[in-house]
C-alpha cells in the first residue's frame, strides 16, 4: 500500500468526550502518524500519516468515534505523504 496523508475534520458532539484521546489510540494502534485538534467552531482535526489501509481504517472509525461521541458528519481530504511526523499527538 501507499503512504498517504488525510485531513479529517468530524463534526457532532465531539468535544468533551475524550474524542482525540480515543483517536490518538486508534492512530497508533493503526501505526500513523501526526496529530488531532479541538477547533474553535466545535469541531475535531485529524491530521494523519501512513499507510493507505491505516488512514482508510481510522476514517472508518471517525464516523463514530468513542461511545459517548455523537458523530453528525466527517470531511476528509486526501493529500500527498509528507513525512512530517514521527508520532500523533494530540495538539492544541
Amino acid at each position: 500500500m501507499a503512504l498517504k496523508q488525510v485531513q479529517v475534520r468530524v463534526r457532532g458532539r465531539v468535544q468533551g468526550v475524550f474524542f482525540r484521546a480515543a483517536a490518538q489510540r486508534e492512530a497508533k494502534r493503526l501505526g500513523l502518524s501526526g496529530w488531532v485538534r479541538n477547533r474553535t467552531d466545535n469541531s475535531l482535526e485529524i491530521l494523519a500519516e501512513g499507510e493507505e489501509g491505516g488512514i482508510k481504517d481510522l476514517i472508518n472509525w471517525a464516523q463514530n468515534g468513542p461511545s459517548a461521541a455523537r458523530v453528525d458528519n466527517v470531511d476528509v481530504r486526501w493529500r500527498s505523504f509528507v513525512g512530517d511526523f514521527y508520532d500523533f499527538r494530540i495538539v492544541d
